[in-house]
């Protein structure tokens, strides 16, 4: 009888020994799916808020309520296509096709792509909009009736002599938090850094 009784002493400890080790095995497993899970989301996100992932002088900043309101304001008794340049999560090509135009947005990075391909998707905004991932400098922008452009002070000049060069006279140019340097706005809507310039394609000479 001692002997069944040290035989179930030793299991009892042995159990009291492995209890510790499975829990500290099942903590080690949860922490390891817990920072691979952290370690993926960082790997998504950092695209949004890295001006270096995106490979061109456009950081990813959002537009502001303002600012969206300025572009809507900027484009009043506008109509047909348009493209907004480095369209990020795609906010002002939503808003433009919810005001009716056929809007596109091109954007180098392609978490920001397909983030908004999936809204479209999902809000049934696809029909009227389309998000192209391409460098916006060797994009050709002759087919557009309207531009948006959330530029950077750096980029204007070049950026100016390309709307000249590829877009059709008439078109609606809308320059946010920089000015276009040579071209007259034929409009300022707002102030600081909600400021948007309206300006018009001249005729080809």
């Amino acid at each position: 009888m001692s002997e069944v009784n040290d035989i179930n002493y030793i299991f009892s400890q042995s159990d009291k020994v492995a209890g510790p080790s499975k829990a500290s095995k099942l903590g080690l497993y949860l922490v390891g799916i817990t920072g691979g899970v952290a370690t993926a989301i960082s790997v998504i996100c950092v695209p949004f808020v890295s001006p270096a992932f995106r490979k061109i002088c456009l950081p990813y900043v959002p537009a502001t309520t303002q600012q969206l309101q300025n572009v809507l304001l900027a484009l009043e008794r506008r109509s047909g296509s348009l493209i907004d340049l480095g369209s990020g999560d795609g906010r002002i090509v939503f808003a433009a096709a919810e005001a009716g135009f056929k809007a596109h947005g091109i954007e180098l990075n392609p978490w920001l792509v397909w983030y908004s391909r999936l809204k479209a998707l999902f809000s049934g905004l696809s029909p009227q909009t389309k998000f192209i991932r391409q460098n916006l400098w060797t994009y050709n922008l002759k087919n557009y009736d309207n531009v948006v452009l959330f530029g950077v002070g750096q980029m204007m000049q070049d950026i100016e002599q390309k709307f000249l060069t590829e877009l059709h006279e008439d078109v609606t140019i809308v320059a946010c938090r920089f000015p276009l340097p040579s071209m007259y706005a034929i409009k300022v809507i707002g102030e600081g850094v909600d400021t948007v310039w309206v300006y018009k394609v001249p005729k080809k000479s």
